[in-house]
């Protein structure tokens, strides 16, 4: 049943070193002050788990919290290369990096099936190209009904998930909406839950057709972060950053450059500067 903590009381107890641990969110409501808390938390030797690995794990990768990525698609979007992850595996800085790459449809359907508690996702894909041949986790089986071969691929069962939602009631049930990607599927995939929301409520009123509500005893933990998923966008709350998008590209491609924002941003800093850019959002809305 989900009980209410803090930020980093939350870190402490659902991630541990050398966990598999998915932060999910696409495109919107992206958890960046957890993965803040995370790296302040100096978490190591983490599997980390995204179907577009972008700025956070990132900042996660260059600060020595991962040793291995799964992953579908990683970049800084709209800008370019992710330079942190890139130094990771072209230079091994701060230490080498392991891959293991997907298209989107396996990602989705591992964690389907990850969800569901079976060992591994059936799926149509993964026909004419390459990615087989670099990765072995990608197998195939053929249908005992029709014969036909399907793509197959381990299911994703991460120790910790970690996302952000816009609300949460005080039953501990947590609703998304606007665009949403796998992170339901990840919650329920994960042996332990952290969520971040935007804002606590005693009812969640009136909702979009789009809408998933996660129940109080399908998450872990849930922490109240106002803006928790900055630079992204939390919808209806506050817009995408698109410049910080942009800035980070010449933050990130120099090592010292890096850990100096890191320090002054992250390590020196918690999650009250998040909930200041939600209030500067809200003011500047108004």
């Amino acid at each position: 049943m989900a009980k209410f903590v803090s930020l980093q009381q939350g870190i402490e107890e659902v991630l541990r070193d050398g966990d598999s641990v998915s932060m999910e969110g696409f495109t919107h409501l992206i958890p960046h002050a957890a993965g803040h808390e995370a790296i302040r938390q100096g978490r190591k030797r983490l599997t980390l788990i995204r179907m577009t690995p972008d700025l956070i794990y990132d900042q996660m990768i260059g600060m020595g919290c991962a040793e291995k990525l799964v992953f579908s698609w990683g970049g800084n979007p709209g800008v370019g290369s992710l330079h942190r992850l890139r130094d990771a595996i072209e230079n091994g800085w701060p230490h080498r990096l392991e891959l293991e790459e997907h298209s989107h449809a396996a990602m989705a359907n591992a964690y389907e099936a990850g969800a569901a508690n079976l060992p591994f996702a059936v799926f149509r894909g993964y026909k004419g190209v390459d990615l087989p041949k670099v990765n072995p986790n990608i197998r195939s089986v053929t249908c005992p009904y029709t014969g036909e071969v399907l793509a197959t691929v381990p299911a994703l069962r991460p120790d910790a998930s970690v996302i952000h939602a816009l609300r949460a009631d005080r039953e501990g049930n947590v609703m998304l909406e606007g665009i949403v990607g796998v992170q339901k599927e990840a919650v329920l995939a994960a042996k332990r839950s952290l969520v971040t929301v935007e804002e606590i409520v005693e009812d969640f009123g009136p909702r979009n057709a789009n809408a998933v509500i996660l129940p109080a005893w399908a998450v872990t933990a849930i922490a109240h972060v106002p803006g928790g998923a900055y630079p992204s966008y939390a919808h209806g709350y506050y817009k995408r950053a698109n410049e910080f998008y942009i800035g980070w590209d010449k933050i990130a491609r120099d090592r010292d450059s890096f850990l100096s924002w890191i320090k002054a941003n992250v390590l020196e800093k918690g999650p009250d500067v998040f909930a200041q850019y939600a209030r500067s959002q809200r003011q500047a809305a108004e």
